[in-house]
């Protein structure tokens, strides 16, 4: 395959004509993403908990994807100014632009609900309309960018550079490349998952699409075939570092995090260290509301998967960072709305966006499970920690796993509902003109798709499949609820309801 420039795209344009001689490619691309409906849509989709039951201080996916290109940016500009902007340069270099408009369209593809909606269309895809690749959001993101979003320039997609198209490219492979490959965890790319029995857990591509990201990456030679450009690698770093910092504003604001039972969880770990670190996993598991059980665990889970750098004593010391930050200062006080409140917050975030973004380091041969540009050590350990009290004291709440479990009934609702009317032959030309459309596009791209060897019947099946999955991923959280109760019969409001459709 030749290799593209990372200035190359789908289709010529005119840019001078279009846009004025002083416009860079990479501009245009930015700003295509920027005026996207996609992107718009983002500011009524959930981060991690709803607004609906918390105000507008918390993040949407929006407002997160701001922030992520904000702290992207200043990386960049660093790195291409710093004592390793050599290095920079021979792995094809950190464009700013590039890397702000990777930062702004990296969570285009997240369904309704959050996560939780990932998850559940990746399982309604695969059991219930068998598409073999299901659902994955970064897939999802190259998908809107190479063939569902539109702008006058391309037939379809949004006619980006191949540096923004592989900028996005988190990662670089198509979920069948690594079905049944069982090499040790501590060897296989992060994201690619400890079960591959059925692919990848994590991936960029679908099979449709892969042959485009493959194309896009040959404009990076000196990239290693499963490592991230260096424009990714930093959207992928700052996109750890706001939701590992800015998440928990949002919990500490909405009342969740409770400074007494994180403060004994991290207080238990360090006090019982290595007692805990002697017992059986099995003990672990059973009495995992006892304090430090959960935290030794999650040890655990690191050092099984990132050997490569973790280590007993940094963990240790970010623990009791977090401990005497973020427990003893920031939770110490609980948040009442007022402008002492609101500037604990700020200097919090401040403090570690500041230590987090300052600590980067580059690798020319970076590890299978990192990327070229990387957290140091202890600031790895302390994102770690971090994403631990996320996970614990928010995910795992029953009460957030109740509101969850209704909308999972939703996308249940939706994909169910949609996919019995595109198979009624009396009443499908009714369906949705956008839906209807997507059929049609979605089943010529499997029919044009490489080493695709299946008759009429299942190309229109796979077609079929994959527009509903398009279609129920690009709703917002009030546009799925709306839709779900017009397809199930429980809405009584039809012009109303009726326009998310």
């Amino acid at each position: 395959m030749p290799n593209l420039n990372p200035q190359s795209r789908n289709q010529p344009e005119d840019t001078d004509a279009r846009l004025g001689r002083n416009d860079s490619e990479f501009r245009i691309d930015l700003d295509r993403i920027r005026f996207s409906r996609y992107f718009s849509r983002l500011s009524a989709v959930t981060q991690v908990i709803p607004q609906a039951g918390s105000g507008t201080v918390v993040h949407n996916r929006l407002t997160h994807s701001l922030k992520v290109t904000a702290v992207a940016r200043a990386i960049a500009i660093d790195l291409i100014h710093g004592p390793e902007a050599s290095t920079i340069a021979e792995l094809g270099g950190c464009d700013p632009v590039v890397v702000q408009a990777a930062a702004a369209a990296h969570d285009l593809g997240h369904p309704p609900f959050g996560h939780l909606g990932e998850q559940v269309l990746d399982r309604m895809a695969r059991e219930r309309l068998g598409l073999p690749d299901g659902f994955e959001g970064n897939a999802q993101t190259f998908r809107i960018l190479t063939t569902l979003d539109t702008c006058d320039a391309a037939e379809r997609g949004l006619n980006l550079t191949a540096a923004v198209r592989a900028a996005v490219l988190k990662y670089p492979w198509a979920r069948d490349e690594w079905l049944g490959v069982f090499p040790p965890a501590d060897q296989l790319p992060r994201g690619v998952g400890m079960d591959r029995s059925d692919g990848a857990q994590k991936f960029s591509a679908y099979s449709v699409n892969a042959a485009e990201m493959r194309e896009v990456k040959s404009a990076y030679p000196e990239i290693a075939l499963h490592q991230q450009t260096i424009e990714c690698s930093v959207m992928d770093v700052a996109d750890d570092i706001a939701y590992s910092v800015h998440d928990l504003d949002d919990f500490y604001r909405a009342g969740v995090l409770q400074h007494t039972i994180v403060s004994a969880e991290l207080n238990g770990w360090l006090t019982n260290r290595l007692a805990l670190s002697k017992l059986p996993r099995e003990t672990l598991v059973k009495q995992l509301r006892a304090p430090g059980y959960s935290l030794e665990l999650a040890w655990r889970h690191v050092q099984a998967k990132d050997s490569w750098i973790a280590d007993a004593e940094a963990f240790a010391e970010s623990v009791l960072r977090v401990q005497v930050d973020l427990v003893d200062g920031l939770l110490a006080v609980p948040y009442d709305g007022g402008l002492a409140a609101e500037r604990a917050v700020a200097a919090f975030t401040r403090h570690w966006i500041d230590r987090l973004k300052s600590s980067i380091s580059v690798d020319s041969r970076p590890h299978v499970r990192s990327g070229h540009v990387r957290l140091a050590k202890d600031t790895w350990h302390d994102v770690v920690v971090l994403k631990f009290v996320h996970s614990r004291f928010v995910l795992d709440r029953p009460d957030l796993a109740i509101y969850q479990r209704g909308q999972a009934r939703v996308i249940e609702t939706l994909v169910e509902g949609f996919h019995a009317w595109l198979n009624d032959p009396d009443d499908a030309f009714r369906a949705p003109r956008r839906l209807t459309d997507s059929v049609e596009s979605s089943t010529q791209a499997y029919l044009e798709s490489p080493g695709r060897d299946v008759g009429p019947a299942e190309l229109e099946r796979l077609g079929r499949a994959r527009a509903i999955i398009d279609y129920v991923a690009s709703f917002t959280d009030a546009q799925a609820t709306s839709a779900a109760a017009l397809i199930s019969g429980t809405s009584d409001s039809l012009w109303e309801d009726g326009r998310s459709l």
